[in-house]
């Protein structure tokens, strides 16, 4: 994913020789946002209010790498899951309804750690089982709260930033470049919309389909989602628990990235304000001898971004003499600065040693 300046719009804007190699490089930097779509699948198309937008097409043509990794992980956790537990259905106790769909559920709310308690295992073989699978389950929800959530929210980004611009006139690099730096706020916003729509429908559920009250419905949702799982209210009903197989995967994973997206806005926010901090305050003479990287009384412009990115926190001053090693091993004849001669020059004598 393109890095993005921590502080939007403090650099003047670009003059008209480098707007246009800006826009002639704007795809180039498109793919290299994590959520851009395959190049093939993006056209540039106006719309009937004029919209220049970048449109992405069959999306679900074709699923992302790690998508179909985690993919093939969960069905492989369900298949194994559901088998085993449905060889050993008469040694687990507690409302049943159908073997197979009892034995995915009970994978379901193992693997996300709900645990209602409404089907508990009653044998050694059973309890060895399911501590089996609620560690690698645990495992497989960090994998797919790493890849499958992020991939699918970031899908979305495209179409929520079109949506906000409307009634604009915006081009395809004015989308490019607000995503790029509203980007955590926009999955986010995503990621909140969907956890509602969950939220909202899980309690129409149990409200219709499982005849709890409206307030036990929605105590439900949230003891679910979370994770508690008291366990004095579940899905009881078979198909309840056919809707809540799908149900609780989703929201708990969508939770779980709400609280992750939360703590990374707030650690933004942090970071946006030591930057702003360093950018505006006043340079003193300590700062200038500390810039001064070679010790020549002069400090170039390098040596000064250098020395804000690390009082910003971006790199460490083991890293800047690592870089300055490097440096000096490539600088053969001890000038200052980098040719292609010295390159060769340290390649050679390299291989010679």
């Amino acid at each position: 994913m393109a890095k993005v300046p921590l502080l939007s719009g403090s650099v003047d804007p670009a003059s008209p020789s480098k707007q246009k190699q800006k826009t002639s490089n704007m795809m180039r930097r498109y793919r290299r946002c994590k959520s851009a779509p395959p190049k093939e699948n993006i056209t540039v198309e106006k719309n009937r209010g004029g919209l220049s937008s970048l449109v992405p097409q069959n999306i679900l043509q074709k699923l992302h790498p790690s998508l179909r990794q985690v993919t093939v992980a969960l069905a492989m956790y369900l298949g194994l899951g559901t088998l085993c537990f449905y060889l050993v259905r008469k040694q687990v106790k507690g409302h049943k309804t159908n073997g197979v769909i009892d034995a995915v559920y009970f994978c379901i709310v193992t693997m996300t750690t709900v645990g209602y308690g409404d089907l508990v295992p009653n044998s050694v073989a059973t309890k060895l089982l399911a501590c089996a699978f609620v560690f690698s389950g645990m495992a497989l929800v960090g994998m797919i709260l790493s890849k499958a959530a992020d991939y699918l929210v970031e899908k979305q980004e495209l179409l929520f930033v079109k949506a906000v611009n409307i009634r604009r006139q915006v081009g395809a690099s004015e989308i490019d470049k607000e995503l790029e730096t509203h980007r955590r706020k926009y999955k986010f916003l995503m990621v909140t919309i969907v956890l509602v729509i969950l939220i909202v429908v899980g309690t129409i559920f149990l409200f219709e389909f499982e005849k709890l009250d409206l307030v036990d419905s929605f105590y439900c949702v949230c003891s679910t989602i979370t994770t508690l799982g008291y366990g004095d209210k579940s899905f009881s009903t078979q198909g309840g628990r056919i809707f809540a197989i799908f149900w609780i995967l989703a929201s708990t994973i969508f939770v779980a990235q709400f609280f992750l997206y939360m703590a990374e806005m707030n650690t933004e926010k942090r970071q946006q304000s030591l930057a702003k901090w360093v950018l505006t305050r006043q340079m003193t003479s300590v700062d200038l001898e500390a810039a001064d990287l070679d010790d020549d009384g002069v400090v170039s412009a390098a040596e000064f971004v250098v020395f804000k990115l690390k009082e910003m926190g971006k790199i460490s001053q083991e890293d800047i003499a690592l870089v300055l090693e490097e440096f000096d091993g490539l600088d053969v004849d001890q000038s200052g600065t980098l040719t292609a001669s010295d390159i060769l020059l340290a390649q050679s004598s390299s291989r010679g040693s």
